[in-house]
């Protein structure tokens, strides 16, 4: 949330918001090279604190508006970036902000990307907000806890694939662009991060007939992970198990599958034989 080239003058860190400000140099302009944005781009920053990759930011994109919670940082922040013309500050939480009027106000016809060092503790609703109220955007970059990266970005058989990676995978195609270790920042976590990357897809990644009914599934099928998709869709869903058996068939999927073996197309198919 911020890069200064050391500690001195910085503003203590704030358990309640998880910050953690970046103090390598050399990660924030690495994060805007992998990125693969230029000059037509607006770009939604979540989490500024001190304004690192919001000047790398606004060195390559054509305008950058910065989302940050943190009152007290903001006049610091406005000192840092002073000089940069097309940058727009904004105080606020952005889970709670309407991103879909700021987007529409704040560009015109450029493509759109968020970036942010997302904390650790709100990673998942932040990345989940921003994909299920398909937002006008091409591409989200962020920073996050290497566990949760792996989550999200894991493959459908994967040990860590889970309802989160489904959801994701739904919404974009996710990368993991390159890790980050913990000395990277103040204060230094216990964890190290990774830089992720999820290209926001024109259409959904499957096609259900209810996707509503198809993330109940999803839910209850990764509710009881060391059980077979078959009985934790049936305890989940509390519908006969014999039911999902012959669905499951009915896809192609062996009965006995283990839920983390299916992808997103597998369960959109599975979740309209189940709603026949």
């Amino acid at each position: 949330m911020g890069n200064v080239s050391g500690y001195g003058g910085m503003p203590a860190p704030k358990k309640a918001y998880g910050q953690n400000f970046i103090v390598n140099r050399g990660i924030c302009p690495k994060m805007v090279d992998a990125s693969g944005i230029d000059g037509t781009f607006g770009v939604v920053e979540i989490g500024p604190g001190l304004g690192a990759l919001t000047t790398e930011l606004a060195r390559t994109a054509k305008k950058v508006v910065a989302v940050e919670i943190d009152g007290d940082l903001i006049p610091q922040l406005k000192q840092n970036l002073e000089g940069l013309d097309n940058i727009e500050i904004i105080h606020g939480d952005v889970i709670k902000l309407d991103l879909r009027e700021i987007i529409e106000k704040s560009f015109e016809t450029e493509k759109v990307a968020v970036f942010g060092n997302l904390p650790y503790y709100i990673t998942s609703p932040i990345i989940m907000k921003l994909l299920e109220d398909r937002l006008p955007i091409d591409m989200v970059v962020a920073m996050v806890q290497r566990e949760a990266a792996e989550r999200l970005c894991a493959q459908p058989g994967s040990r860590a694939s889970g309802a989160v990676t489904l959801a994701v995978k739904y919404y974009s195609d996710p990368a993991i662009l390159f890790d980050v270790s913990p000395g990277s920042f103040y204060p230094v976590p216990k964890v190290s991060s990774s830089v992720i990357k999820l290209d926001v897809l024109k259409q959904p990644g499957a096609r259900p007939l209810d996707e509503k009914h198809m993330f109940k599934v999803i839910k209850a099928a990764f509710s009881q992970r060391r059980k077979t998709a078959a009985n934790s869709v049936s305890a989940g869903l509390r519908i006969d198990k014999g039911l999902v058996i012959k669905a499951l068939e009915g896809i192609g999927a062996d009965p006995n599958v283990r839920p983390e073996r299916l992808d997103i197309a597998q369960f959109a198919a599975l979740s309209d034989a189940i709603n026949k």
